[in-house]
């Protein structure tokens, strides 16, 4: 019966090959990981839905996030609260998919797209995490020595 369904698609829309990545599973692994997560899992959307100039967008606001968040981190006081950053990211993060990428998720999902598995996502979290972690020690490190 799926079998039917897909080639009757087939005819009259084309079946998505490449996957993408959830709303819940980016903002997800956002929280853990950071907005570095989330630029690269919202620009490949992006490039599977062949809108490669918001792809590009995608990386510019996430690199400046990137830098922004490490400064205010830098310039708050100890007793603050450090789930506050994950959260908002994660809560700006749900909502920028929601704004610009929802309907393209939706579409490519009921023409038979896949998503990635939460494997890929998790493994993307963690190197993520990584990245920022050795980031900001370089720039304590540099503002130690300074």
């Amino acid at each position: 019966m799926i079998e039917e369904e897909n080639s009757e698609k087939s005819v009259f829309e084309e079946i998505p090959t490449e996957k993408i990545y959830s709303k819940t599973a980016v903002s997800a692994a956002t929280f853990f990981g950071g907005p570095l997560v989330a630029g690269y899992c919202i620009a490949e959307n992006f490039k599977v839905f062949n809108d490669f100039e918001k792809a590009r967008k995608t990386y510019i606001v996430t690199l400046i996030s990137i830098i922004l968040i490490t400064v205010i981190a830098f310039n708050i006081p100890e007793n603050f609260p450090s789930v506050i950053f994950p959260l908002v990211y994660s809560f700006i993060t749900s909502y920028l998919i929601q704004f610009y990428q929802e309907k393209n998720i939706e579409n490519h999902l009921n023409n038979g797209g896949e998503l990635f598995s939460g494997w890929r996502t998790f493994f993307i979290c963690i190197l993520s995490a990584a990245i920022l972690l050795g980031v900001i020690y370089i720039i304590a490190y540099l503002l130690v020595e300074a």
